[in-house]
């Protein structure tokens, strides 16, 4: 099933309906949502996730379930999964570690 049978919205009219982030009060530039849908955005795990879109004509087109989809993607969590650490939060739990077990004489 692609996004022409979902409730299809143009990018325009995705980025007026989404707040922004950044700066309250103002909304995400055209721009944002066409970046997301031709490079993407990387997920926490590393995954490049895109946000699905067509070129219908001269308009750039998604759906609301694609803009869902893109945002769970981006911030699904799996329970069962293990927490991706940064390279520094690895130090750091590292240092702790070796902290600790010395301090119990190993």
């Amino acid at each position: 099933m692609g996004i022409l049978q979902e409730t299809v919205i143009s990018l325009q009219d995705a980025a007026n309906d989404l707040p922004s982030g950044m700066n309250p009060g103002k909304r995400i530039h055209f721009s944002t949502l066409w970046r997301w849908a031709l490079r993407g955005c990387l997920a926490v795990d590393g995954r490049r996730v895109r946000l699905e879109a067509v070129r219908l004509g001269g308009r750039w087109l998604t759906s609301k379930e694609a803009l869902q989809r893109f945002s769970d993607a981006l911030t699904h969590v799996q329970a069962d999964e293990p927490e991706t650490r940064t390279p520094t939060r690895r130090k750091r739990d590292v240092s702790a570690a070796r902290k600790k077990l010395g301090k119990m004489g190993i």
